[in-house]
């Protein structure tokens, strides 16, 4: 098998588009232009460059970034062997040589100084300059760069430089309208529609606490979690407690208010 197919998406996903962001995409790949997606946490963005990627029928190579990520995770690294040392490409440079779509995910959480080193990647050049090896790699026709972050937890301690986001063309991800989620969460876990909007009308309320007592609302990725488990014949109240209200807050006044909804919607 060759190094492109382990990273090929064979089977489908569940992707429900909110607007036109699949025209948009497929139009930024073909021109290959580098893509940022901006957006709450599970709403939806992994989803999207995953279903996007097979769309495309491109492979994809997924970085979780993180703040002790440095370049050589990204870029590659010497290894000492018995018989002397070996190069491994990191990721990025996988993807570069392979032509896949490499997808950094919360690109905010890792270091300034390791990010930069995609920018010979997001201009004309499409270059990916490996100083260790003494060599510069063009990038293979069908590579792309995409990378993610929520703004909701933008400092100025964790934000990209103008530098380096006006090298992106953007989208703007939110969570889905409460008809739409409902059906996400039905098709996503197989439970009935009706008990999928009632898990939507909790996040609603959530969401309304964003600022006042909660840092992000609940998200759809955690509606699937509670619908998940109502389809394992959990009762909703515990389901919803367990996977819609412990996660995200150990106030006990706001644990008491989002309770109380989940008390009156399946009442």
């Amino acid at each position: 098998m060759s190094e492109a197919m382990q990273y090929q998406i064979e089977k489908e996903p569940f992707y429900q588009a909110q607007a036109n962001e699949i025209a948009l995409y497929e139009a930024a790949y073909h021109a290959r232009l580098p893509v940022m997606l901006k957006g709450p946490t599970g709403c939806g963005k992994s989803r999207f460059v995953e279903y996007m990627a097979w769309k495309l029928n491109k492979p994809l190579i997924t970085v979780a970034c993180n703040e002790d990520m440095t370049a050589s995770d990204l870029l590659g690294r010497y290894l000492l062997e018995s018989n002397g040392t070996r190069w491994l490409d990191g990721p990025l440079t996988s993807a570069v040589r392979m032509g896949a779509i490499c997808y950094l995910d919360e690109v905010v959480e890792a270091r300034q100084d390791t990010t930069v080193v995609i920018h010979p990647l997001t201009d004309h050049r499409r270059q990916l300059p490996l100083d260790k090896r003494g060599e510069l790699i063009h990038a293979h026709p069908d590579f792309q760069l995409v990378i993610s972050y929520n703004p909701g937890y933008q400092s100025l301690m964790k934000d990209l430089k103008q530098s380096t986001k006006q090298r992106f063309v953007g989208f703007d991800f939110d969570y889905p309208s409460e008809q739409v989620e409902a059906s996400i969460v039905a098709m996503e876990t197989g439970i009935d529609l009706t008990t999928a909007q009632k898990l939507s009308q909790i996040a609603q309320v959530a969401r309304k606490l964003k600022g006042h007592g909660l840092d992000e609302g609940i998200s759809t990725r955690l509606l699937v979690y509670a619908a998940s488990l109502i389809g394992q014949g959990i009762n909703p109240r515990d389901a919803c407690l367990m996977a819609l209200v412990r996660p995200i807050t150990d106030d006990h006044d706001i644990s008491a208010t989002l309770e109380h909804t989940i008390d009156i919607v399946f009442a």
